[in-house]
């Protein structure tokens, strides 16, 4: 006789005589056994009310029967998903207690013969060690302690029999721990803090599988921190260290973490930094600062030392509102690529992001970029230190660094780079950027990356070679002026003139003689009668050649042209005169007891002059030179006369030895610019002769004192030469020398330093301006590659001197332009301080872009400016800063380290200009809010200032 169908934990059970029946009643939750206590069994606890299960049965008219007892079985031992099945890293099995196992299998085994057999609900209290935090009991071994379930058959038996009340599931996942799978009973328990709160911790588990970001997740959840809040873990070591844990997509085995490990989660600030970061000795600051609100991004840098040009790019990348959105609402943090070889490790982008969010939190006047800089160094070796640098230098590291450790391309595939063959540009373009993207796609892509079209072409056999290259920024040459200004000292053969300051306009690729037949036109003394010398410390650090380029000249030397006699020819005996290098020196007493030794020191400016062949004797080389001092040194009078007693010294002294093979001068190529006396080499360059009045024609005087001595010495003058060695080709230097007493009496000073300006110093070459439209034009000239980079033609299969054109065709967002003011050569290095006129809007590159353009969008052709680095200063020293567009109040600022000011737009065009940040109209309308009714109206980006009332300024 059938009986109605009575409930019991989600199952529903229908009595046939003594043989109970089970079907399901409906979907149902895991069943909990509240009446399998006490040794009751399910057939004991029939419902007690009939009505209630008839209304069930009416609610659910399809039931599926649970299997026979022989099925169930064969479903939990033998089934395609029972414990035969194999294990797989990832999925979940299930812990089931020893004891209730054996009684199931009792149980399905014997059939119903013996009801008392029946296993009831799961019970697996005796695998854990309390009835509270149901941690699972020590030394627990599969086959004595419990038997290990795939989860479809845990599944079975929880929804035949039921899940005692109250007791979790023991769910465990399958691991790969050196190619073995195995299911790990034992999870890692981790001590979880927050950075705020050190003595609170809470005990969470987790498999080896789980993601780190899991850890970070239950953390916040733990600490009812939102997860909009940014935050991140660091672990204590067993040596007390503390270290951060980086990729949070790694599982909790990658990360080495350990069961009773401490794991702290720390929030970021609202001021941009984190707790964990700031130092001690920068609390006070931070509380000065606790309450300040200023503009976001009105932030200025502190300079640590030479770091103005870090600084200053920092400002520059800081204002490109694209890139600081992308940090600033945390996109960066599901992009970090860890493993790039290529890359940093994630470091150079989180380093950058705190800088970001500290600058545009609005809680700082200026912040100290420390970390960032230390980063820098560690990665760079060449910006370790506090060295001066280049601010586009380390532009272009930060960009690749940014670019790599945010690059969305885990694994780099090979590329093969394909030569246009006479396609289409529209093809092998699309094909080249598409092969960029699958190895390089980051934001710095996004933003900055644009595309040229290179075309080489080989003078011999005609190939032309079309390829598409991406690039990051555009290094734009300047317009190159071909003259060149020098500043040189003349020195006229009349000893009654004073030297002569010239400035001069030569021929930058000139030569000496360039520049003496410069200096003609001013003086009018032919060219060859002048020897350019570079004087340095006294004496002659150089004197050149006339065939000598201009170039070897710095415009930091002194540079002095002597006048001297143009009866002399180049290298031979014949000549009439011969030109002498003169120094001058004081003998100083040395500091000895007995004043027995006297020292030597050059003083003054050391003379070029000529001296004629047949009357080169010491004696009358005394009277020639003491004509040449004439305007200084003053002559004895005649209470200084001999009594004619005394002979002269230079008279007892042989003549001087004939300098037949003494260099003699030649004209040279004019230089570059010069400053005022003080340089030279002692060169063997040949010395032109002197014009000068010989002895013969002085009047004849009585015998006087002589003032000074000469001696024949080395090119430096330091140290004395006995005789002078005919068969050598060195130049013989000679130099005066004064006793302390007689220079004090008859030499002046200030007469003998004394020079005057010729009109020409007062006339300033001046640099016509040139627009940046100019050096982007230039930058897409054809050129001829240089030798030291040949290119190889495949065609010829030999390196050749191959013409090169870079045309744009694709521009990116973000355009950056480096102005190539810094010009190094193999002589020489100088800066150009040419005026680049530069727009501020509408900076229209629809002429440049040969792409084929879409008329209907003029946008994407047109810039706007948004920053600039300045670069103040020479090649050895300078000052980088940087003018920059705020992307909320469209005000321009001048940044100056931690010095911040607004400025107007007219300030921004200068010499200083360095580096300039475009940023592409289509893309600034993108970005700009849109305004809601009740809003006040927005000013345009970059435009007419916004109110300063709203800002704090430095």
């Amino acid at each position: 006789m059938a009986v109605a169908p009575r409930l019991f934990g989600g199952l529903c059970f229908r009595f046939r005589g003594q043989k109970p029946e089970v079907a399901f009643v409906g979907t149902f939750p895991i069943p909990s056994c509240d009446d399998c206590r006490g040794g009751r069994t399910a057939m004991a606890a029939v419902a007690e009310s009939p009505a209630a299960a008839a209304a069930a049965e009416d609610r659910e008219p399809q039931r599926k029967a649970v299997p026979g007892l022989e099925s169930q079985r064969r479903q939990i031992e033998n089934g395609e998903n029972g414990r035969g099945h194999p294990l797989r890293a990832g999925e979940s099995w299930f812990l089931v207690e020893q004891h209730w196992y054996k009684q199931w299998e009792v149980y399905v085994q014997g059939g119903d013969q013996d009801p008392s057999t029946f296993p009831g609900c799961i019970n697996n209290a005796e695998l854990f060690e309390d009835q509270v935090n149901w941690r699972l009991k020590k030394g627990l071994v599969e086959g004595e302690d419990y038997v290990l379930l795939p989860a479809a058959a845990w599944h079975y038996l929880v929804n035949w029999y039921g899940l005692e009340h109250g007791q979790p599931p023991i769910e465990r996942k399958v691991v790969e721990l050196s190619s073995i799978q195995k299911v790990e009973v034992y999870p890692v328990e981790l001590l979880l803090l927050q950075h705020s709160d050190m003595d609170t911790a809470h005990t969470a588990q987790f498999s080896h599988t789980d993601s780190v970001d899991l850890v970070l997740r239950t953390a916040q959840e733990q600490f009812l921190v939102s997860p909009q809040e940014e935050t991140r873990l660091w672990i204590k070591n067993a040596e007390g260290s503390f270290e951060r844990l980086c990729n949070t997509r790694v599982t909790v085995l990658d990360a080495a973490l350990k069961t009773g490990q401490v794991v702290i989660m720390e929030t970021r600030n609202k001021d941009g930094t984190w707790p964990s970061a700031q130092l001690p000795a920068m609390s006070s600051a931070s509380e000065e600062d606790e309450d300040f609100q200023g503009q976001p991004g009105i932030c200025g840098l502190t300079n640590l030392g030479n770091t103005c040009f870090m600084n200053s790019a920092l400002q520059c990348l800081s204002n490109v509102p694209q890139l600081t959105n992308y940090f600033l609402k945390n996109r960066y943090l599901e992009e970090l690529n860890f493993c790039n070889p290529l890359g940093m490790k994630g470091e150079i982008a989180e380093a950058y992001a705190d800088l970001v969010k500290q600058a545009w939190s609005g809680h700082h006047r200026s912040i100290v970029p420390h970390v960032f800089k230390t980063k820098v160094g560690h990665f760079a070796s060449q910006f370790l230190g506090y060295q001066q640098h280049d601010s586009q230098e380390l532009l272009s590291f930060l960009l690749d660094g940014l670019h790599e450790d945010l690059n969305r391309v885990k694994k780099k595939e090979y590329v093969e780079l394909c030569d246009a063959a006479g396609r289409p540009d529209q093809e092998v373009a699309q094909e080249a950027w598409q092969n960029h993207k699958r190895r390089n796609d980051s934001v710095i892509v996004d933003t900055f990356h644009g595309l040229f079209k290179s075309t080489v072409v080989c003078p011999d056999c005609g190939n032309v070679s079309v390829t598409f290259d991406p690039f990051c920024y555009l290094s734009v040459p300047l317009p190159m002026t071909h003259k060149r200004v020098m500043e040189v000292f003349f020195v006229s053969m009349d000893p009654r003139r004073k030297p002569e300051q010239h400035r001069l306009v030569v021929p930058k690729k000139g030569k000496i003689s360039d520049l003496c037949v410069a200096l003609a036109k001013h003086t009018g003394v032919s060219p060859e009668r002048m020897m350019v010398a570079d004087v340095f410390s006294h004496r002659f650090y150089k004197i050149y050649q006339l065939e000598e380029s201009l170039s070897s000249i710095l415009d930091r030397d002194d540079i002095f042209i002597y006048e001297v006699s143009g009866r002399a020819a180049i290298g031979e005996n014949s000549r009439e005169d011969v030109v002498l290098p003169i120094y001058l020196r004081e003998r100083t007493p040395a500091r000895d007891y007995n004043n027995s030794y006297y020292g030597l020191m050059l003083f003054g400016h050391p003379l070029l002059v000529s001296v004629p062949r047949d009357r080169l004797s010491w004696d009358a080389l005394y009277h020639i030179l003491l004509y040449r001092l004439s305007r200084y040194v003053t002559r004895p009078s005649s209470d200084d006369e001999d009594d004619g007693d005394e002979k002269a010294d230079l008279e007892d002294k042989d003549n001087l030895p004939k300098p037949g093979h003494v260099a003699g001068g030649s004209s040279q190529d004019p230089g570059t610019e010069q400053a005022g006396p003080s340089s030279g080499v002692a060169g063997g360059s040949r010395a032109p002769v002197d014009n000068s009045p010989g002895p013969s024609h002085w009047p004849q005087r009585a015998r006087r004192k002589h003032l000074f001595t000469l001696q024949t010495v080395n090119s430096n003058g330091t140290s004395d030469r006995s005789t002078f060695n005919e068969d050598t080709h060195a130049q013989p230097y000679i130099a005066i020398d004064w006793e302390p007493e007689m220079k004090k009496r008859y030499y002046d000073e200030v007469e003998a330093e004394g020079y005057v300006k010729h009109d020409c110093v007062g006339y300033v070459l001046k640099k016509a301006p040139v627009r940046l439209q100019e050096c982007i034009e230039l930058f897409t000239t054809t050129e001829t590659l240089e030798k030291e980079n040949p290119w190889y033609c495949p065609n010829c299969k030999q390196h050749q001197l191959a013409t090169k054109k870079l045309d744009l065709w694709m521009l990116p967002e973000t355009l950056i332009i480096h102005l190539k003011r810094f010009s190094y050569t193999k002589f020489s290095r100088e800066k150009l301080d040419t005026l680049v006129e530069f727009p501020i809007r509408d900076l229209d590159f629809s002429k440049f872009v040969i792409k084929p353009q879409n008329e209907s969008a003029p946008e994407l052709y047109k810039y706007d400016l948004i920053a600039v680095s300045n670069h103040y200063g020479g090649l050895r020293d300078g000052h980088y800063t940087t003018f920059a567009c705020n992307k909320d109040s469209g005000q321009w600022h001048y940044f100056d380290d931690n010095s911040v000011s607004p400025v107007t737009e007219n300030q921004i065009e200068s010499k200083a200009a360095y580096v300039l940040f475009y940023q592409r109209q289509d893309v600034a309308r993108r970005l700009q809010p849109q305004p809601s009714l009740s809003d006040p109206p927005a000013s345009p980006a970059c435009g007419t200032p916004a109110n300063s009332e709203f800002m704090d300024i430095n």
